[in-house]
């Protein structure tokens, strides 16, 4: 995955640059450490241990969700596709990211729920079952960094600007989703009891927690990383907020003076 995607990039990259369109070399170097950080979890001491640990499955399945999607949005390369990429490749890209279910995930009204749902389940035994399979993990290795950059890349499509009075709720439901997201890790950090059953202590090196201990951990972990991944949404709302503001205002200054009378009347009589 690491080296297709980093092979697919550059590519873009290069046939940017023959189209004589100008790149930001800083999208692409948020777009290498999306996948230096992605390879660093995948066969670090995170991807080694979290199987047996829950900290480590925890840090690993945050990240996977927060922080490489949030580098690999950055990168834009549904944007770089569109500049230097195949061009039935990216009318196709254009088409799913103008689709129904991506511009419903990409609100700030769906993104809350669907990872407060995702976290609730280290609440529960199917915790264990997921973090102790290799199926599993597998589909958390490819599903995971996916559903992420599809919560968080509508963010930053120019195509999608919604009307002030939408991105003014998403700002107010980004700020509940602070403390939504907490919740998970507050609950696995305040409980005294395993969650998830599994409470047989990972045969391991020496180092290793008890499984409250590591229950613990986990929370702690997972409460920080919610709380500090909030920060890019919210900085995204700001940019398509200005966006939306930006595009209002060329709208309005477009008017002639009657088409300006003529709004007012009919704003006036909706009040009445």
């Amino acid at each position: 995955m690491i080296v297709v995607a980093a092979v697919a990039y550059g590519w873009w990259v290069v046939g940017a640059h023959r189209r004589r369109a100008t790149w930001p070399w800083w999208r692409t170097l948020s777009f290498v450490g999306a996948l230096a950080l992605f390879g660093v979890l995948q066969f670090g001491i995170v991807g080694v241990y979290d199987q047996m640990l829950r900290w480590a499955f925890v840090l690993r399945l945050a990240l996977l969700f927060f922080a490489v999607p949030t580098f690999a949005a950055i990168g834009a390369p549904i944007a770089l596709l569109r500049t230097g990429g195949p061009a039935r490749l990216a009318d196709a890209a254009t088409a799913v990211m103008r689709s129904r279910p991506v511009r419903v995930l990409g609100t700030a009204i769906v993104s809350p729920l669907v990872a407060l749902t995702l976290f609730c389940l280290l609440l529960t035994p199917l915790s264990a079952t997921i973090r102790e399979s290799p199926v599993w993990a597998v589909a958390i290795t490819v599903l995971v960094p996916v559903l992420g950059f599809g919560l968080l890349a509508p963010l930053s499509e120019p195509g999608l600007l919604r009307s002030s009075t939408f991105v003014t709720a998403e700002f107010l439901l980004a700020f509940v989703e602070l403390m939504l997201d907490a919740i998970p890790g507050i609950v696995l950090r305040i409980t005294n009891h395993v969650l998830d059953g599994a409470t047989v202590m990972a045969s391991g090196p020496a180092w290793f927690p008890s499984p409250l201990r590591d229950q613990h951990l986990a929370g702690d972990l997972l409460w920080f990383i919610a709380e500090v991944a909030d920060i890019p949404v919210l900085i995204s709302l700001f940019v398509r907020w200005q966006r939306t503001d930006r595009r209002e205002a060329r709208a309005v200054d477009a008017l002639s003076d009657d088409e300006m009378d003529a709004l007012t009347r009919e704003h006036l009589q909706r009040r009445r």
